[in-house]
C-alpha cells in the first residue's frame, strides 16, 4: 500500500508541476500583448501583473519539478517543499483566476481553472499524506528505492507526453482568430517533451536492472 501511495504522490506532484509550468509559459503571449486577442483587450492595462503571473508560475513549476525529483530521491524535506509549492501555486492561481474573470469578456478564466483545480486535488492528496500513520506508510523521506525510481520514470514519461501534445489538449481554449496559440512553441515543446520521455524510459530501465537479482555462483578452488 505504501508503494502505491508513493507512486500516486510522485505522479500527481510531477503532473501538477508540469501543468503549472505550462500555464506560465502559455500566459506569455497574452502578458506581452493582450490587445491582439479578442476579448482580452482590458488585460493590456495590467500587463505588469500578467508578467508577474508568468514569472511566478514558471518559477513555481520549476520548484515543483525540483520537489518531485526530491520525492523520487527520498530527500528529507521533499514533502515539506511539495506542500509549499502547492500552496503558493494555489494562491497565485486563485488570484490570477479572479483577475482574468474580472477583465476578460464573458468572465472566463479558462483554461487556468483546470490548472487551479489540479493544484487543489494534488494538495488534498498531500495533506492526507501528512496524517502521521499515512505519512509513515508513504515514507517519502526514507531514501531512494526502486519503487520511487519507477514512479519518477512514469511521471517523466507522462510529463513528456503532456508537454509534447499540449497543442492538442490545450488547443480548444487557445484558438484566437483561427490560430492555435498552444502551438506557438511547437519545436521547444516537442524537444522538451521528448527529453522528458527518454529520461523516464531511462529511469524505468535503471529501476528494472537494479531490481533484477544477480545470481552469484561460487565454485571450489582458485580461479586464475
Amino acid at each position: 500500500m505504501g508503494k502505491f501511495l508513493r507512486f500516486i504522490g510522485i505522479l500527481f506532484m510531477g503532473l501538477t508541476s508540469a501543468l503549472v509550468l505550462l500555464s506560465g509559459v502559455g500566459t506569455t503571449c497574452v502578458a506581452l500583448d493582450a490587445t491582439q486577442y479578442e476579448g482580452m483587450e482590458a488585460i493590456a492595462q495590467f500587463q505588469w501583473l500578467y508578467i508577474i503571473y508568468v514569472l511566478a508560475f514558471v518559477a513555481l513549476g520549476i520548484m515543483g519539478v525540483r520537489a518531485t525529483i526530491s520525492l523520487v530521491r527520498g530527500k528529507e524535506n521533499a514533502y515539506r517543499d511539495s506542500i509549499i509549492v502547492l500552496v503558493l501555486s494555489l494562491v497565485v492561481g486563485a488570484i490570477h483566476m479572479a483577475t482574468s474573470r474580472a477583465l476578460r469578456d464573458g468572465g472566463s478564466s479558462m483554461p487556468l481553472d483546470f490548472i487551479v483545480y489540479a493544484v487543489v486535488f494534488t494538495l488534498i492528496i498531500f495533506l492526507l499524506f501528512g496524517i502521521p500513520k499515512v505519512k509513515q506508510m508513504v515514507g517519502f523521506g526514507e531514501g531512494g528505492s526502486n519503487g520511487k525510481t519507477a514512479a519518477g520514470g512514469m511521471t517523466a514519461i507522462v510529463m513528456g507526453m503532456l508537454v509534447s501534445s499540449v497543442q492538442m489538449w490545450a488547443g480548444p481554449t487557445h484558438i484566437f482568430d483561427g490560430v492555435n496559440l498552444a502551438d506557438a512553441f511547437h519545436t521547444q515543446m516537442m524537444i522538451g517533451g521528448g527529453i522528458l520521455f527518454l529520461v523516464g524510459l531511462g529511469m524505468f530501465a535503471y529501476a528494472a536492472l537494479k531490481s533484477t537479482p544477480v545470481a552469484v555462483s561460487q565454485e571450489n578452488g582458485v580461479s586464475a
